[in-house]
């Protein structure tokens, strides 16, 4: 039987295997072990690969194939979402609450009880956060959180990590701001991880794992897209995004 390879937590050359030795059953296994630091983790998303697993299993690494991307040149949002955009129900900021979208992500749902965002997680991904790397796009309505979503930023490349929502449309809400923002700031590739009906709604498609990495391979080496993530245009951008036939 086949086996994922294992890497030492003393290991500091911060080496992955190659993404093609990945199992195809569980689908991306690529490594187990390793440690979370923000070395660590930039090297795996350069390299197309991301920390998944519960509390109880050591850290395990994966790169799918296929792989789920949203280019920004497909986006689109549906005609009932752009209604709900226009009627402002949700405020909008980025990067105000990193660790509470992170927490609130974490949270059981009824299809995932068991969350995969540990507390060792969270620490690594807050020190990405503090050190430019790791974003969050936050909606909210009446001064609550009520949704959002966190990912990282390398290059011209986003990759998603989680999203969460507590009314109806939040998360969407704050996908399409997150998105809007991204295309303005001249990101290439949106990184989604694994097929989902819903962010294939948005546009999202499958494509394979080495058009995958050759896409990283041009873009994250690319100098950062955005000079500043502020929001200073948002209510323009966000009344464009939501009257786009």
């Amino acid at each position: 039987m086949i086996q994922p390879a294992i890497i030492s937590p003393y290991d500091k050359t911060l080496a992955f295997p190659s993404v093609e030795t990945a199992l195809q059953d569980p689908n991306g296994l690529l490594a187990v072990g390793g440690d979370l630091s923000a070395t660590r983790l930039l090297v795996a998303y350069q390299n197309g690969i991301f920390p998944w697993f519960s509390s109880d299993q050591p850290i395990l690494w994966w790169s799918p194939d296929p792989r789920m991307v949203l280019f920004p040149g497909d986006f689109h949002v549906s005609r009932r979402l752009k209604k709900t955009i226009r009627q402002n129900k949700f405020q909008l900021t980025l990067d105000t609450h990193f660790e509470d979208v992170m927490r609130a992500c974490a949270q059981p749902r009824p299809n995932q009880p068991e969350t995969w965002i540990t507390p060792a997680m969270l620490q690594a991904y807050v020190e990405l956060h503090q050190q430019g790397y790791a974003h969050s796009f936050e909606t909210w309505q009446n001064g609550k959180l009520v949704g959002g979503l966190y990912g990282i930023a390398i290059g011209q490349v986003f990759f998603g990590e989680s999203m969460f929502s507590f009314q109806t449309d939040a998360s969407k809400v704050a996908f399409v701001h997150a998105v809007s923002f991204l295309i303005q700031w001249g990101y290439e590739l949106i990184d989604c991880q694994v097929t989902s009906e819903h962010l294939a709604s948005f546009g999202a498609a499958d494509i394979s794992r080495q058009q995958f990495i050759q896409h990283l391979q041009h873009y994250t080496n690319l100098s950062p897209a955005a000079s500043a993530w502020t929001l200073q245009d948002k209510k323009e951008l966000m009344k464009e995004t939501a009257n786009e036939r």
